[in-house]
């Protein structure tokens, strides 16, 4: 994540990777909201672990464990200066990330040089962030658990390893699209996508499962807010839930519609000034999400930017053609209505090192909704058919807070099989979006993928589909959050 100014010096690191970035250019509805809980594509195969690394493997990319997941219990007065140095941790990650792009020739002449030059100085001084946490921490008065320094040094992860979904990863001795020896992780900036990241949809089983049975309590309403599609292009690199305070605190591009005035800077009193995309004025919400770009060799407007092609986020950036925002009911209970500034993160940004526990992309084809949904795959679609991405938000809500330390405790999803809310938890009406492109097909041809589309994202994520992930801040007037939770415990379909 970025520093915490609006005017930022450009590191050495960051203008390593603008450089290896310059070189490299030459309607079907929402299913049932947990999905996520299923098996999404054939082949899957555990993250990590059991995959066979040879000596001589090209190290694609680094993998840092998250150390803002463990943050359970930040006091309040400590969660400004704790999210800036989180951020610290995100920008050393992608300063080092850039070091390994820009160093391959010193890599193949020494088999030590990442673990001595890269690696170990992003251990240590990873480690002086965690201690600078603690500080933050205890002296707001709350306590921290001292086995978080252990999470201080990182790994790296090479190019014969297979991808999550069983593909494997192009190796080293290839060529880029730029005519240069590349990394081996493929894509127009050098980190991805490759082949393995994408699959013929008409070759994928059936794999969405059915919806839980409804209770006699069940809110069955629907409530559709029409904010448009971010035809205005709103943008910025931002993200204020996990990085309030921090200019390029996402490392990636964001499409919002909504609420118009949110960036890092933004608090609660400027959500209420900013004015909105959405046709109900009292719909005064951020929805935001990662833009999907088109690697097909053309620049976009932030080629040279911080959070685009500095940090490896190339090629046409696309305007949804569609965007349905949409809120449901519960299957087994009434809902509530959302609290004012509740905030809710669905989907992980990091699952390429974090592992698949909290992803909940979902990738399909107008078409297929109804029958494939993937995670770690990007689908390839027949002729005539566009590329959907869609989200199903949390459902369930502590009652008492609208954000926690690590942005997900204070809310759930509900079980998959009953639509039940864990003990303590109240149903709130689901957020669901679907998000439709018009996408030029990928063409796979000798284990290569040309003319890719892919999601932006962290630099050393490499682009892979699961890392999908959708923000949301709630900020209704007028009663609107009222007419909502009526609307679906009513069991009518309102907009």
């Amino acid at each position: 994540m970025g520093r915490n100014t609006r005017k930022r010096r450009t590191p050495p690191a960051a203008k390593a990777i603008a450089a290896a970035a310059a070189l490299a250019l030459g309607g079907g509805g929402l299913l049932w909201a947990n999905f996520h809980a299923s098996a999404h594509e054939p082949d899957q195969r555990a993250w990590g672990g059991d995959r066979t690394k040879a000596a001589t493997a090209q190290v694609a990319t680094v993998s840092c464990p998250d150390v803002g997941q463990r943050l359970t219990n930040v006091p309040d007065a400590a969660r400004q200066g704790v999210a800036r140095e989180l951020a610290g941790l995100d920008r050393q990650i992608a300063e080092a990330y850039a070091r390994l792009a820009a160093t391959r020739d010193a890599q193949a002449k020494d088999p030590g040089f990442v673990r001595n030059a890269i690696v170990g100085p992003l251990g240590e001084k990873r480690a002086a962030t965690i201690d600078r946490i603690r500080v933050v921490v205890q002296r707001a008065g709350g306590s921290f658990d001292n086995t978080l320094a252990q999470l201080a040094p990182c790994t790296t992860r090479s190019t014969d390893r297979t991808d999550a979904a069983g593909g494997q990863q192009n190796g080293g001795g290839q060529q880029d699209n730029g005519g240069r020896q590349g990394g081996g992780t493929g894509g127009q900036a050098g980190n991805g996508p490759v082949a393995a990241d994408f699959v013929d949809i008409t070759k994928v089983a059936p794999n969405v499962q059915g919806r839980p049975r409804r209770t006699a309590d069940a809110s069955t309403g629907t409530f559709t807010t029409r904010c448009g599609v971010n035809a205005n292009k709103n943008h910025n690199t931002d993200n204020v839930i996990v990085a309030p305070g921090v200019t390029n605190g996402a490392h990636h591009l964001h499409d919002y519609v909504g609420n118009q005035k949110v960036d890092a800077f933004a608090g609660d009193r400027t959500f209420l000034q900013g004015g909105t995309s959405c046709e109900n004025p009292g719909d005064l919400s951020s929805y935001y999400w990662p833009v999907v770009r088109v690697q097909d060799g053309t620049r976009d407007f932030d080629q040279n930017a911080d959070g685009g092609g500095k940090e490896g986020n190339v090629g046409r950036i696309l305007t949804p053609v569609q965007a349905e925002i949409k809120y449901v009911g519960s299957p087994a209970a009434k809902v509530v209505a959302m609290p004012r500034f509740l905030r809710i993160i669905t989907g992980d940004a990091k699952t390429t090192t974090n592992g698949p526990a909290n992803a909940n992309a979902h990738w399909s084809c107008t078409g297929f909704e109804n029958r494939v949904q993937l995670t770690e795959r990007y689908p390839v679609c027949p002729q005539g058919s566009k590329v959907v991405r869609s989200f199903a938000f949390q459902s369930c809500w502590d009652g008492r807070n609208t954000d926690s330390a690590n942005h997900r405790t204070h809310v759930a999803f509900a079980d998959p099989a009953s639509g039940v809310c864990p003990n303590g938890f109240k149903a709130i009406p689901q957020l669901t979006m679907r998000l439709v492109y018009a996408v030029p097909p990928p063409v796979i041809r000798n284990g290569r993928v040309q003319n890719a589309y892919a999601v932006d994202g962290f630099p050393e994520q490499l682009h892979k589909p699961a890392t999908d992930h959708d923000d949301f801040i709630s900020v209704t007037r007028n009663g609107l959050a009222g007419r909502i939770a009526d609307c679906l415990n009513r069991g009518r379909n309102c907009a």
